[in-house]
């Protein structure tokens, strides 16, 4: 298992204190009650999206609908990336984009991210809040997000990520490969320029949570 260096270094500072260290052993969860009409079993993102919708990560155009295959915004998965980490969402620097007002849902979110140089803007002042995710550009995210050892490899498996010219941009991609947070579209494909949906960007949350967060380790009196 790969660990964040934060959490490297948490690890670190446990095994000094006086105490008594155990692993947390959580107690079976009971059956999240599902709040879309829209979302089945069958969908292969079900248990991301019930999940995490129930830990408030992340939640539905309604109250009702989820509406998984819809495309993922820049404001959305800003917002959903803020949630998962727990970050302080009502302080910051304004970094006064010409389209984001401080009354815009995801504004605490952007201001969060933007702070840790997790996101940025573009060159014409504009932030883009709706504008559409592609896989390529999540892979980053997530990468920075959740401080995850970035790959060293320049060359995949995937010809048209090897095709790409930004030698970073293969590393976040392959990053997320390693820990198991994304696959393929298809055995020699990764479609890095393909519109990522909110489904998707659900379940890439979800094993991004789970990958950097195997075990917990508690103190015991």
């Amino acid at each position: 298992m790969k660990l964040t260096k934060k959490r490297s270094h948490y690890f670190a500072a446990m095994l000094v204190l006086p105490v008594t260290v155990a692993f947390v052993i959580d107690a079976p969860a009971t059956a999240a009650t599902n709040p879309y009409s829209d979302v089945t079993v069958k969908d292969g993102h079900y248990d991301a999206i019930i999940e995490l919708t129930e830990q408030g990560v992340v939640t539905g155009v309604t109250k009702t609908l989820f509406q998984s295959t819809k495309p993922a915004t820049r404001g959305e998965a800003a917002l959903f990336i803020a949630n998962a980490l727990g970050f302080d969402q009502t302080s910051g620097k304004n970094p006064n984009f010409k389209d984001l007002t401080t009354n815009s849902p995801y504004y605490g979110a952007v201001v969060a991210l933007y702070e840790r140089n997790i996101i940025g803007g573009y060159t014409d002042g504009t932030f883009r809040p709706n504008a559409i995710l592609k896989r390529s550009e999540i892979a980053k995210m997530l990468t920075l997000a959740f401080e995850l050892e970035v790959a060293n490899v320049t060359k995949t498996k995937f010809a048209d990520v090897n095709a790409i010219k930004d030698a970073n941009t293969k590393r976040y991609i392959q990053t997320l490969i390693d820990y198991g947070i994304t696959m393929g579209t298809t055995a020699t494909t990764f479609s890095p320029y393909a519109t990522l949906t909110r489904g998707q960007l659900t379940t890439f949350l979800h094993r991004a949570i789970t990958a950097t967060d195997d075990f917990t380790i508690i103190s015991v009196e």
